[in-house]
């Protein structure tokens, strides 16, 4: 991921990287990945798949106008 950042010349501070990265994401998510401590945006994204695929197997995913991804 810092890679693609690099070459694409986007440089920010982690914590501002992580905070828009939180911002993108599914309010259902937020509400559980906000409740930990990061100190990279890999352990957060991580985290964020995890409880993602926990929701969608739960059937509690939906769709908010932050969310880029589809949910039922």
């Amino acid at each position: 991921m810092e890679i693609a950042m690099i070459r694409t010349n986007i440089i920010k501070d982690n914590e501002a990287t992580m905070a828009h990265f939180l911002h993108g994401l599914n309010r259902d998510i937020v509400d559980v990945v906000e409740n930990h401590h990061y100190g990279e945006l890999e352990e957060m994204v991580h985290q964020a798949i995890k409880v993602e695929q926990q929701l969608k197997r739960r059937g509690l995913v939906r769709r908010t106008p932050n969310s880029s991804r589809l949910s039922p």
